[in-house]
């Protein structure tokens, strides 16, 4: 799982990435996904209109999914003023005109609803006087070895009960909005130590109330935004949730859980509660997730749920996510064969792409037609560009 020594494979061997894939209804014409990545060309909430060229181009490149950048469903909710949201019609509206265009070129797109919790950066924010929300007033307990490392942001507040149930709510106005806009499904954020993982992770909640507790406890607030979103929804709107091990900023070791059977703890609830497939974040898609298993952290999520399950993680790429972290084996460009191999051996049902097909919107496209060679390679600097 490890050795990425593979150069360009042949067209024909590609076949099981362009399979249709039915998720709830919704038929998608290929396994390959853009994954969500977050771009920032939002003002006060409402989606720059580049945005609608931008998503069109990518589906007209051959993606089967599109994953949205991250949609917060609130003010507080955001990340940064510049992040997009949904809640108003004056924030919906280019996000029908996105959704239009998307179908248009023959794709699907899924709008993904983020909440950073106290991952939200405070003096970027609309509101920067406003203290950020979470699961607890501080990310990691003060005490924690883990401070050391990063990610314990200003204080913030830890939300009542009340709040708690508003937020819910929150997205499943969301998740209404998005449907009425076109969508063809959401994805629930539940990764990266925002709010949703921060109530997964025992980490970041040490809460003692009904919010906290064990591993199925702390899944509550997930199942619960789940159920109401289905309520709201209805039976045929595809949810998915993203989920991971590691956790920004640079909390890249940890385990949110140990092993497969914490892992099974934490998932079945977001089955049972109605969730359609998963997104397992990683970064790097072949990565072994526990030890005495070759499996990797989505080909268990697979295994356990039976889910539609997509693995995510450095697909199509030579550099690194991370530049300052030395030591790591990186993806050549042109390896998608163990990917690949995973899918035929029923791991995984999609892949997803994230910063390539940045740097190349047309990536689906020239993978299925063997013109890797003219793929170019990612570079940061283009993240200034909605292109």
């Amino acid at each position: 799982m490890t050795d990425q020594t593979e150069t360009m494979i042949a067209p024909a061997s590609l076949a099981p990435l362009f399979q249709p894939i039915t998720i709830n209804g919704c038929v998608i014409p290929n396994r390959i996904v853009m994954a969500p990545m977050t771009r920032m060309f939002a003002v006060d909430g409402v989606l720059a209109e580049s945005a609608v060229d931008y998503y069109r181009r990518r589906a007209a490149g051959g993606v089967g999914l599109i994953l949205t950048e991250g949609i917060a469903i609130s003010q507080i909710a955001a990340h940064t003023k510049n992040v997009p949201e949904i809640a108003t019609p004056e924030q919906q509206a280019p996000w029908r005109r996105v959704t239009d265009a998307v179908h248009e070129a023959g794709g699907r797109i899924m709008a993904q609803l983020w909440h950073t919790g106290l991952g939200r950066i405070r003096d970027m924010a609309a509101d920067p006087d406003q203290p950020s929300i979470g699961a607890m007033d501080y990310y990691l307990d003060p005490a924690s070895p883990l401070v050391e490392i990063g990610g314990n942001h200003p204080q913030g507040r830890a939300m009542t009960e009340a709040e708690i149930l508003a937020v819910i709510e929150e997205y499943a106005a969301a998740a209404a909005n998005a449907q009425a806009a076109g969508f063809d499904g959401v994805q629930l954020h539940g990764a990266h130590g925002y709010l949703i993982d921060q109530f997964l992770w025992h980490e970041t909640n040490r809460r003692t109330d009904g919010w906290g507790g064990g591993i199925a406890a702390r899944t509550r607030f997930a199942v619960e935004i789940i159920r109401a979103i289905r309520a709201r929804t209805g039976p045929d709107f595809p949810i998915g949730f993203r989920f991971s091990q590691w956790k920004l900023p640079t909390l890249y070791d940890v385990k949110s859980w140990a092993n497969p059977e914490e892992l099974e703890q934490a998932l079945l609830p977001l089955v049972d509660a109605g969730v359609d497939f998963l997104d397992a974040s990683t970064r790097r898609y072949w990565a072994v997730e526990f030890e005495d298993s070759p499996l990797t952290l989505a080909g268990w999520a697979r295994k356990i749920t039976g889910l539609p399950t997509m693995a995510v993680g450095s697909v199509g790429l030579d550099g690194a996510l991370d530049p300052t972290n030395a030591g790591r084996t990186d993806a050549p460009q042109r390896n998608l064969g163990q990917a690949i191999a995973m899918m035929e051996r029923g791991e995984i049902d999609m892949l997803g792409v994230g910063r390539a097909v940045i740097a190349n919107p047309d990536w689906a496209n020239k993978v299925r037609q063997g013109r890797d060679m003219e793929l170019q390679a990612f570079d940061a600097a283009i993240l200034a560009q909605h292109v």
